[in-house]
Protein backbone atom coordinates (compact mmCIF):
# COMPACT_ATOMS: atom_id res chain seq x y z
CA UNK A 1 0.00 0.00 0.00
CA UNK A 2 1.23 3.58 -1.10
CA UNK A 3 2.15 5.78 1.70
CA UNK A 4 -0.92 8.07 -0.02
CA UNK A 5 -3.53 5.25 0.22
CA UNK A 6 -2.17 4.85 3.92
CA UNK A 7 -2.64 8.82 4.20
CA UNK A 8 -6.13 8.55 2.70
CA UNK A 9 -7.06 5.78 5.18
CA UNK A 10 -6.06 7.86 8.33
CA UNK A 11 -8.02 11.14 6.83
CA UNK A 12 -11.24 8.10 6.43
CA UNK A 13 -10.48 7.00 10.11
CA UNK A 14 -10.00 10.62 11.63
CA UNK A 15 -12.97 11.81 10.23
CA UNK A 16 -15.15 8.49 10.97
CA UNK A 17 -14.14 8.92 14.80
CA UNK A 18 -14.49 13.04 15.03
CA UNK A 19 -18.39 12.54 13.25
CA UNK A 20 -18.94 9.26 15.25
CA UNK A 21 -18.44 11.60 18.37
CA UNK A 22 -21.18 13.66 17.59
CA UNK A 23 -23.71 10.61 16.94
CA UNK A 24 -22.07 9.43 20.87
CA UNK A 25 -23.02 12.35 22.28
CA UNK A 26 -26.95 10.61 22.37
CA UNK A 27 -25.79 6.85 21.77
CA UNK A 28 -22.93 5.82 23.72
CA UNK A 29 -22.13 2.87 21.81
CA UNK A 30 -20.80 5.10 19.25
CA UNK A 31 -18.06 5.83 21.61
CA UNK A 32 -16.45 2.48 20.14
CA UNK A 33 -16.65 3.99 16.69
CA UNK A 34 -14.64 7.14 18.34
CA UNK A 35 -11.57 5.48 20.03
CA UNK A 36 -10.93 2.80 17.15
CA UNK A 37 -11.33 5.50 14.17
CA UNK A 38 -8.45 8.02 16.28
CA UNK A 39 -6.33 4.64 17.33
CA UNK A 40 -6.65 3.72 13.22
CA UNK A 41 -6.13 7.29 12.45
CA UNK A 42 -2.67 7.43 14.38
CA UNK A 43 -1.39 4.02 13.44
CA UNK A 44 -2.03 4.91 9.86
CA UNK A 45 -0.40 8.13 9.95
CA UNK A 46 2.78 6.65 11.51
CA UNK A 47 3.24 4.04 8.75
CA UNK A 48 2.91 6.83 6.42
CA UNK A 49 6.16 8.68 8.15
CA UNK A 50 7.40 5.46 8.40
CA UNK A 51 7.02 5.18 4.67
CA UNK A 52 8.80 8.61 3.96
CA UNK A 53 6.02 11.33 3.71
CA UNK A 54 7.55 14.66 5.54
CA UNK A 55 5.57 15.19 8.86
CA UNK A 56 4.77 18.53 7.83
CA UNK A 57 3.25 17.57 4.81
CA UNK A 58 1.50 14.41 5.98
CA UNK A 59 0.28 16.75 8.92
CA UNK A 60 -0.65 18.94 6.96
CA UNK A 61 -2.59 17.19 4.37
CA UNK A 62 -3.97 14.46 7.23
CA UNK A 63 -5.40 17.82 9.54
CA UNK A 64 -6.78 20.08 6.43
CA UNK A 65 -8.43 17.35 4.76
CA UNK A 66 -9.61 16.35 8.10
CA UNK A 67 -11.28 19.51 8.87
CA UNK A 68 -12.83 19.96 5.15
CA UNK A 69 -14.64 16.30 5.03
CA UNK A 70 -15.63 16.61 8.34
CA UNK A 71 -17.30 20.27 7.85
CA UNK A 72 -18.98 18.84 4.97
CA UNK A 73 -20.21 15.24 6.41
CA UNK A 74 -21.30 17.30 9.32
CA UNK A 75 -23.44 19.59 6.78
CA UNK A 76 -24.58 16.72 5.51
CA UNK A 77 -25.28 13.58 8.28
CA UNK A 78 -26.84 16.55 11.12
CA UNK A 79 -27.51 19.20 8.36
CA UNK A 80 -24.74 21.75 10.54
CA UNK A 81 -24.59 25.25 9.15
CA UNK A 82 -22.20 25.28 6.48
CA UNK A 83 -21.95 28.78 5.53
CA UNK A 84 -19.89 30.71 2.08
CA UNK A 85 -17.27 31.90 5.07
CA UNK A 86 -16.78 28.49 6.34
CA UNK A 87 -16.40 27.26 2.40
CA UNK A 88 -13.70 30.21 2.06
CA UNK A 89 -11.74 29.11 5.36
CA UNK A 90 -11.70 25.64 4.12
CA UNK A 91 -10.30 26.42 0.65
CA UNK A 92 -7.35 28.52 2.38
CA UNK A 93 -6.40 25.73 4.43
CA UNK A 94 -5.90 23.86 1.54
CA UNK A 95 -4.01 26.37 -0.22
CA UNK A 96 -1.82 26.61 2.41
CA UNK A 97 -1.32 23.24 2.88
CA UNK A 98 -0.62 22.99 -1.20
CA UNK A 99 1.60 25.52 -0.21
CA UNK A 100 3.44 23.28 2.30
CA UNK A 101 3.63 20.38 -0.23
CA UNK A 102 5.17 22.52 -2.69
CA UNK A 103 7.73 24.37 -0.85
CA UNK A 104 8.93 20.58 0.64
CA UNK A 105 9.05 18.94 -2.81
CA UNK A 106 11.34 22.19 -4.19
CA UNK A 107 13.33 21.56 -0.45
CA UNK A 108 14.03 17.88 -1.66
CA UNK A 109 15.04 18.62 -4.91
CA UNK A 110 17.20 21.12 -3.79
CA UNK A 111 19.03 19.08 -0.87
CA UNK A 112 19.55 16.35 -3.90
Amino acid sequence: MTKWALLGCAIVSEVTASLSLKAALDQPAWYVVVATGYIASFVLLSFVLKAGLPLGVAYGIWGALGVALTAIMSAIIFGEPLTAVMGVGLVLIIGGVLCVEIGSQKAQEVSR
